[in-house]
């Protein structure tokens, strides 16, 4: 069973997107438009998990072929959308030098390429909205250390607070 660990804002967090970064533009730079640090950690202040969140952006599936070709070289293998329409997820086994991370890959039409930029970017302009949500996050870790389900239910109602304050619901 995973435990739930959400830690203060580390600035070290910006090294680590920078590294997993680079890495991804060697092997992949001239088909993708850009590669977004998401989530959580990309919001300096803000309380997290320890986990980089990634989107790789390109302009549309016509190259996702080359793109999964691309990643398996530098050892992530494509797991299909999860569910999750225009944003296709991707794991790796073996990258010791990275921080932990997850990778995605979208078109840059997808609407969960957009949810996630307007969610940072919401909270990178409003303080006040990521300190909130980072208490929240906080004492969702504190009361539900073993249960990741549990954690996402009682920060949900924050996010979907956040959601509508930033017009993306």
């Amino acid at each position: 069973m995973k435990s739930v660990v959400v830690l203060p804002y580390d600035e070290a967090w910006v090294s680590a997107f920078e590294a997993i970064r680079q890495e991804i533009e060697k092997a992949a730079g001239d088909l993708i438009i850009g590669i977004e640090h998401v989530g959580s950690t990309s919001v300096p202040g803000l309380s997290a998990k320890p986990i980089i969140d990634i989107d790789v952006i390109i302009e549309d599936y016509t190259v996702f072929h080359k793109i999964v070709s691309r990643l398996e070289s530098i050892g992530y293998r494509h797991e299909g959308d999860l569910g999750i329409k225009h944003r296709e997820a991707f794991k790796y086994s073996d990258k010791p030098h990275l921080m932990k991370h997850h990778l995605y890959v979208c078109p840059q039409a997808s609407e969960e390429l957009h949810r996630h930029i307007t969610f940072r970017d919401f909270l990178r302009s409003n303080p006040e909205a990521a300190e909130k949500y980072g208490f929240v996050k906080e004492t969702a870790a504190k009361l539900y250390p073993d249960d990741m389900d549990k954690y996402i239910q009682y920060k949900s109602p924050c996010i979907e607070e956040i959601y509508a304050m930033c017009g993306l619901i």
